[in-house]
């Protein structure tokens, strides 16, 4: 349905803005969409039904507000503590059901890991992010429990800078700007055993719990095999039950059961499960995330008294570390599509630019005098991509950028994730 601006329509406001300012509380800015808004009308909120009083209109200007007794379609105002309305809102009046829709930010550029100086501000800090990111959608802010870390993104580093500005001069929490981790994904790329016991004596009831398994890649439609070999031993397989755990962080994993003869009771498979899990969330290579493996328990040993939950999960997060270290494990790093504007001028520079931050070339094609230049490049390359591309152009190229798939590292970059990886752990 297409609202045309007509004063005499029945009144429809869209809301695209809210700031909490002081001394007034929260200001909700709009749009009249049709209609002619007056001072204490009722309207409906179109998403939860629920009714708003709009008892003071204004107009802005800069920091200026200025009361006025009615708005037309095409005027933009602003309204004070409404009790339900949020950006995205659309207020109707009776007889009209109108929903617009949200609008659509740009895609953020620039990111950055956000610390508070001082810890017990922590919480403030998130508070704080939290109320800026109302303000102004093309901030986020999002902890992540995968790098450990509070993420801030926005359109470029003078955007970062500026939250950082009001963060220390308005809400009076100083805060440090820190490089952030690379969401990597650790996988295998071929088969291996292993074998652990878990065993603890230490006055009654002990723990005891021993768990066998095979780790192979996985790919989709890629059938188990039924004998592996390792070191001239065989070893059958005789699936007896298969999970498919579809992994949060994408890809999956195949948990097979294959032990005979009641080697290991049934009641212990979803503990060495878990445990396996509990690997697969802080992988052994780096801490980050593995995904498309296929473990298979073909055997292990039980106590008919010291065996239970613990000692099999413990069993199981073992012998799977060790077996994932030995099948040719490989870091995977996020690849994004990069969709660089740029003036004709700039574009060698451009390109040579992004040929040193690893990237593949993908296409070339013309706009006037603009060139567009597609490229796949590692997301570890990107972080001072926007600053960088501003500075070769002068400001007048633009790019963006979107996550496309993950991808083996090469193998001088795997070997300096490992080192530092080694390094941070002999720290901690």
């Amino acid at each position: 349905i297409e609202v045309t601006p007509d004063a005499t329509a029945p009144v429809s406001l869209y809301f695209f803005k809210s700031t909490v300012e002081p001394h007034i509380g929260e200001v909700s800015y709009f749009k009249v969409m049709s209609g002619t808004l007056k001072e204490g009308m009722d309207l409906t909120n179109a998403k939860n039904g629920s009714k708003e009083r709009l008892g003071q209109i204004n107009v802005v200007a800069g920091a200026q507000k200025e009361k006025v007794s009615q708005l037309v379609a095409g005027d933009f105002g602003a309204a004070v503590k409404l009790k339900d309305v949020r950006r995205g809102a659309t207020l109707n009046d009776k007889g009209v059901d109108y929903q617009f829709p949200n609008i659509e930010y740009p895609a953020p550029k620039y990111r950055r890991a956000i610390v508070a100086t001082n810890s017990a501000d922590t919480e403030k800090l998130s508070e704080a992010l939290t109320r800026m990111q109302e303000e102004d959608p093309t901030w986020i802010a999002q902890q992540s429990k995968e790098l450990r870390q509070l993420i801030v993104y926005g359109q470029g580093e003078f955007h970062l800078r500026t939250l950082k500005w009001r963060l220390e001069n308005n809400d009076k929490i100083p805060v440090t700007f820190e490089e952030p981790r690379i969401p990597y994904r650790e996988t295998i790329t071929k088969a291996a055993r292993a074998d652990y016991r878990h065993k603890k004596q230490s006055g009654g009831a002990g723990q005891f719990g021993e768990v066998h398994l095979i780790v192979e890649p996985y790919e989709e439609g890629k059938e188990l095999p039924s004998v592996f070999r390792f070191n001239n031993q065989e070893f059958k397989i005789t699936p007896r039950d298969t999970q498919t755990v579809e992994l949060a962080w994408g890809g999956k994993l195949i948990f097979v059961n294959s032990v005979v003869g009641g080697a290991i009771d049934n009641r212990f498979m979803p503990a060495i499960l878990k445990g396996i899990m509990e690997r697969m969330e802080r992988g052994p290579l780096t801490g980050s995330y593995a995904r498309d493996v296929r473990v298979i328990v073909y055997d292990g040993k039980m106590h008919p008294v010291d065996s239970n939950e613990i000692s099999f999960m413990l069993a199981g997060r073992n012998a799977f570390s060790e077996a994932f270290r030995n099948a040719g494990p490989k870091i995977l790093e996020p690849i994004y599509s990069v969709d660089v504007t740029v003036p004709a001028d700039y574009l060698g520079d451009v390109m040579s630019d992004l040929q040193g931050r690893r990237a593949l070339i993908m296409g070339m094609s013309s706009d006037g005098n603009y060139e567009q230049l597609s490229a796949k490049v590692p997301l570890k390359e990107m972080s001072d991509y926007s600053t960088s591309l501003s500075s070769l152009t002068g400001g007048r190229a633009s790019f963006v950028m979107k996550f496309d798939a993950y991808e083996l590292v090469p193998t001088d970059v795997q070997e300096a994730l490992l080192k530092a990886y080694a390094e941070e752990s002999e720290e901690e």
